[in-house]
């Protein structure tokens, strides 16, 4: 198996499902399309993608280190402490909350990566249901 095919399907995998995965939900995605990939030669593939700064790896407190395609444009998450699912979010107010903490701390952030637990309102209207039940 050419590692450049695998480097290409994780690409593929990760722009088609435009959301946060495992290495192991990349390895099943790519074994479905390359049944003879070997799942070493996917997290070789990645760690590489990484350190290229083609893809980034992020500890959403889910459990797992999870992937996504690096787009250039800051980012933070939203994580659902029920079904563990990954929101991204953006904005100028987000932006701006950093830049009022540089400002009343005399930090210089280095990174600025925001994640929010919480939970998302499929899982509330779930717990709603259940409460009147």
């Amino acid at each position: 198996m050419r590692s450049s095919s695998v480097v290409q399907a994780i690409l593929d995998v990760l722009g088609d499902k435009d959301t946060h995965l495992t290495s192991r939900e990349i390895f099943d995605c790519i074994h479905e399309r390359l049944p003879a990939v070997n799942p070493s030669t996917v997290y070789r593939a990645l760690e590489r993608l990484t350190q290229e700064g083609v893809v980034s790896i992020s500890d959403l407190g889910i459990g797992s280190m999870v992937y996504e395609l690096v787009t250039g444009k800051n980012h933070h998450h939203l994580v659902c402490q029920q079904c563990r699912s990954i929101v991204t979010i953006e904005g100028q107010e987000i932006d701006l909350f950093f830049s009022n903490i540089q400002a009343a701390s005399g930090y210089r952030l280095v990174t600025n990566h925001l994640v929010l637990f919480g939970v998302c309102p499929a899982c509330r209207q779930k717990m709603l249901e259940n409460k009147a039940a």
